[in-house]
């Protein structure tokens, strides 16, 4: 067992992932190539007040206190990540020319596009790669962008929840960090990988390949759009569809470990426990109101799968030659196993569960053990990576 002085030998900074349906914070430590998760805590967005923009901020700031207040994390230093809906991101081609007249340019861009000051707003950019544009080669750029106000209003908020800001990073960079933790042999450096969070709001897709971005696309598809078929299918709230769709997850997990979820049966474990007060009360879903719910899930996934197809059409036209040969899934809706089965169908790339937590030092801390994958932490995993490399 390595010692506490050892395994705080290098602390980094709280991840705060600030989602829609939940508020996840994670701290780790470095010994070298080794990991180790400080602390972790995770906390559930009330149902209802997403819609309030002030019931909101006050239930994320007094949700944060109280994690904070547990005792486990060390410090008040956070990075955090804008949420999808505050930042605006694009790609486009530029000529190849210096870094001033690439900024200048993009700002000039981001007024245009998304109704930003250039003087006063924040822009940043990522250089994809060169590519091929009729007889030219031109730099494929992506563009972040985010109002001042809406920098201005995060940090506050944060400071208003005893935090001290250090960084704020976006989800596409956190998730590619994330993941790049893992992709240090010899064999995976060139390959090209597609990572992709599916949330409750928003999908975004992050192309990489040797250590560096080169595609980035948010689609405004997610969870979200899976609980309002289900609602409307079976003439029920968008809250009920949710519970409805917890419940079939659950009994389809049950299902497949063996488990009986009908009354009659006594609980065996903490699995069949969790299928049986899964919504309102401890019966199993009929046949026909699970056949309305996987049709009408399927359809919401169909959706998501040809958006993420035209990703992979649109990275290799561009980038020419480069084959995508994994797509690997992570976010709270990464466990929809209708969702995955229909994105094995349309997709070229393998499609695989992320596991953000493998390979780390776990033994601080409990995760729930119904969310062995614990796919959903990917984010935040990478927001306490940030400035790490850096270090090395």
């Amino acid at each position: 067992m390595i010692g506490w002085k050892l395994k705080t030998r290098d602390l980094r900074p709280i991840g705060l992932d600030i989602g829609h349906n939940s508020i996840k914070m994670i701290q780790l430590a470095m010994n070298g190539e080794q990991i180790s998760i400080l602390a972790a805590d995770k906390v559930r967005v009330e149902a209802g007040i997403n819609g309030d923009e002030e019931a909101r901020r006050s239930f994320v700031i007094s949700a944060i206190k109280q994690m904070l207040a547990k005792g486990k994390f060390r410090g008040r230093n956070v990075v955090s990540c804008l949420p999808n809906d505050k930042l605006r991101m694009t790609s486009l081609r530029l000529a190849e020319t210096v870094a001033d007249e690439i900024e200048h340019a993009l700002k000039k861009e981001a007024g245009r596009r998304f109704g930003l000051d250039p003087k006063e707003d924040v822009v940043n950019y990522l250089v994809a790669g060169n590519v091929q544009d009729g007889g030219d080669i031109k730099n494929e750029l992506i563009l972040f962008a985010a109002s001042d106000e809406t920098i201005r209003s995060h940090i506050a908020m944060l400071e208003e929840a005893q935090l001290e800001p250090v960084a704020i990073d976006t989800v596409p960079c956190a998730l590619f960090r994330s993941f790049e933790k893992s992709r240090r042999r010899e064999e995976d450096k060139d390959q090209t990988v597609v990572f992709v969070d599916v949330g409750s709001q928003f999908t975004t897709v992050v192309f990489g390949r040797g250590g560096e971005i080169s595609f980035i696309k948010q689609i405004p598809i997610g969870g979200e759009k899976f609980n309002r078929e289900i609602a409307s299918k079976l003439g029920v709230s968008i809250d009920k569809a949710e519970i409805l769709r917890e419940k079939l997850q659950m009994e389809s997990s049950a299902k497949a470990a063996g488990i009986s979820v009908s009354k009659s049966s006594p609980p065996r474990d903490d699995r069949a426990v969790s299928v049986l007060q899964a919504g309102q009360d401890g019966n199993a879903l009929d046949t026909s109101t699970q056949q309305v719910m996987v049709d009408a899930i399927g359809a919401a996934a169909e959706d998501l799968a040809k958006e993420i197809s035209l990703c992979l059409r649109y990275y290799t036209v561009t980038f020419r030659g480069e084959l995508v040969g994994r797509a690997v899934f992570s976010g709270g809706e990464a466990y929809e196993r209708i969702l995955l089965d229909v994105l094995r169908r349309h997709l070229t790339a393998k499609v695989e569960v992320a596991q953000p937590l493998k390979g780390l030092d776990i033994s601080n801390v409990r995760f729930d053990n119904n969310r062995r994958l614990l796919c959903e932490w990917s984010v935040a995993v990478g927001l306490g990576l940030k400035g790490w490399e850096g270090q090395r």
